[in-house]
């Protein structure tokens, strides 16, 4: 489609946001003074993490530098990259959570947006009062919100409890309340971060469905940032990956997740693990793992071989019984999942190492990445989070020469593991 005939949603022209690391941001005005407070007697912070380079106090963070990018009304657009690339910084700016150091942000509609958990949402007030209020923002009337309000309760599967105060919704209630409400609302763009994964299935797929409809139907412009690239796949008609606060990509999806899982990591044997952002539903970091080497600095292997790596890792408290979990992901879906006997002794303020093999055996060709957790076992025999990496490492599995006569394997048609062969038995 000729894009010189289309209307623009957004436009961001030379689009910088500059953060001061160090100086502000301990998440209270408390936490803030005790950090003012231990700098200027000279000692250590104490808000600061575990691994956290104390010489970046008072440098410069440019989360994005230099965007541009335009979205066509009634487009999908799909936000793709690793963490720490930029994404969620460019949706706060289009939503306007916070402003860009510079450049310029033209938009061209009103926005509803879904950033994370209770976007928006008074955790005081009812639900139902809560739609009345995410309505009024976005600048509609009373009777304009009554005339969707059975529609959003509806969809939103909580009608039960409509009228309790939303502190009291589990985490899936909000998300479901709160997609409901974006997804209905009188908005010309709807800009959704990766929130859906706290929901089930069965509403991951509804809220998919809704979204695809607001775009091809309704004619609404979607903005969709996930790490999941099936649904990535099934929204987006484009997609534009970020690295580094910068686009790296932009144009056709498979391209675009072709260059998102070629550019993760640089596939380098020391890989630096403290670097890497946790996740925004991570919060607490007992332990942190720091350094993952790997036995090849290529990143290829062949068919039912093994990755050989030696982890190191750093505790803020004693634990005896650490396990690490190992998941093999290919396109944001964990293929398999490997774990330790609950045998890593950790001490606190002290770097563990240790070896171990990642099982490669009939897994399919293709590109995967290791996700890395680190957790313990609670009393109720569920998982207590050490430490998790999304992203600890990308490889490649290829097949052996003269492999099923080179046949390539097709996972999307063949699956993710490789059966064993059929022994044929003829009468």
């Amino acid at each position: 489609m000729n894009n010189e005939n289309r209307e623009v949603a957004i436009r961001l022209s030379g689009v910088k946001k500059m953060y001061k690391l160090g100086q502000i941001g301990g998440g209270t005005l408390q936490g803030d003074l005790q950090s003012w407070w231990a700098r200027i007697r000279g000692k250590e912070d104490p808000n600061t993490k575990i691994g956290t380079d104390q010489r970046l106090v008072g440098q410069t963070f440019m989360a994005l530098n230099g965007v541009d990018l335009t979205v066509y009304k009634g487009e999908a657009l799909g936000i793709i990259g690793g963490n720490g690339a930029g994404k969620s910084t460019m949706l706060k700016l289009l939503s306007r959570v916070t402003a860009p150091t510079d450049g310029e942000i033209d938009i061209y509609g009103r926005i509803a947006s879904m950033l994370e958990v209770g976007t928006g949402f008074n955790g005081e007030m009812t639900g139902r009062e809560n739609v009345y209020l995410n309505g009024a923002i976005l600048g509609m009337t009373k009777a304009e919100i009554d005339a969707k309000m059975e529609q959003i309760i509806e969809f939103s599967e909580v009608r039960d409890f409509i009228d309790t105060p939303v502190k009291r919704y589990s985490s899936g209630m909000y998300v479901k309340l709160a997609f409901s409400v974006a997804a209905h609302l009188d908005s010309e763009i709807m800009i959704m971060d990766e929130v859906l994964a706290v929901g089930d299935m069965a509403f991951q797929k509804k809220c998919l469905d809704k979204m695809r409809d607001a775009a091809k139907k309704e004619g609404r412009t979607v903005l969709y940032v996930s790490h999941n690239m099936n649904t990535i796949r099934q929204l987006c008609d484009r997609c534009v990956v970020l690295d580094k606060g910068k686009v790296a990509f932009e144009g056709d999806v498979e391209e675009a997740i072709g260059v998102y899982l070629g550019t993760k990591n640089s596939n380098k044997p020391v890989i630096d693990l403290n670097a890497q952002e946790r996740e925004k539903w991570f919060t607490k970091c007992p332990a942190r793992m720091m350094q993952l080497i790997v036995d090849n600095d290529q990143g290829v292997y062949v068919m039912n071989s093994c990755i050989k790596a030696h982890l190191s890792v750093e505790s803020s408290v004693n634990v005896d019984d650490a396990i690490l979990g190992v998941f093999l992901v290919h396109q944001g879906i964990a293929v398999t999942c490997s774990k330790s006997p609950s045998v890593i002794r950790l001490r606190k303020n002290e770097t563990v190492d240790f070896s171990f093999m990642i099982d490669l055996e009939r897994l399919a060709p293709g590109n995967y990445t290791v996700k890395l957790v680190l957790s313990r076992q609670n009393e109720l025999g569920g998982a207590e989070y050490l430490d998790v990496v999304m992203d600890g490492y990308m490889f490649e599995i290829v097949q052996p020469e003269g492999y099923m006569n080179n046949m390539k394997w097709n996972i999307r048609n063949h699956g993710y593991l490789t059966g064993r062969e059929i022994e044929i038995i003829q009468n």
